[in-house]
């Protein structure tokens, strides 16, 4: 399978929305549901927008598998709104959103290749920094996802009402 990365845009978001519907359909399927819920975020208008946003806001990567979309993150300068409790890292940084593939891809390296490639960007940007947040729940799989890519634990928090438990992330480039 040939994996190739691109730049994303507009007429990428049903591909992306899609891919986030697969990822829920698969948390689901696995009684995990604690990430994002049981519904398809394609029908939930804040998650419609902040795709949007960040893709206004940031850089869309697309992984391509043997050229059918199969994952994607954007990267953006800084982290959203709803992490602005935690403190800011005191440098410039680039932030990934988003991160997601189509769970037919998964176990073929898309994931891994986008988050080589956000790194790789962010480099040549001359940004030392690079940070992502994800859940911690369940069995804290998606954590060590992140850590076994090269990021390290830097702080825990949480979110909302329902105290969604999360981890901020950051590998140096």
């Amino acid at each position: 399978m040939e994996i190739t990365i691109r730049e994303g845009g507009p007429d990428d978001i049903p591909a992306i929305l899609g891919m986030l519907d697969s990822c829920v359909e698969w948390l689901v399927s696995q009684g995990r549901t604690g990430q994002w819920g049981t519904k398809p975020l394609s029908q939930s208008p804040k998650t419609v927008e902040s795709v949007g946003r960040y893709m206004d806001e940031g850089s869309v990567f697309m992984a391509d598998a043997d050229g059918v979309p199969a994952a994607t993150l954007t990267l953006t300068d800084s982290p959203g709104a709803y992490l602005s409790h935690l403190a800011q890292p005191g440098e410039p940084e680039r932030y990934i959103h988003w991160l997601a593939s189509d769970r037919r891809f998964k176990g073929h390296g898309v994931g891994s290749a986008l988050l080589t490639h956000a790194a790789e960007v962010t480099r040549r940007a001359g940004v030392g920094l690079l940070r992502v947040d994800c859940y911690a729940g369940d069995d804290g799989k998606l954590v060590r996802y992140y850590e076994a890519n090269g990021f390290t634990r830097t702080e825990a928090f949480t979110v909302g009402e329902d105290s969604w438990p999360g981890q901020l992330l950051a590998r140096r480039v």
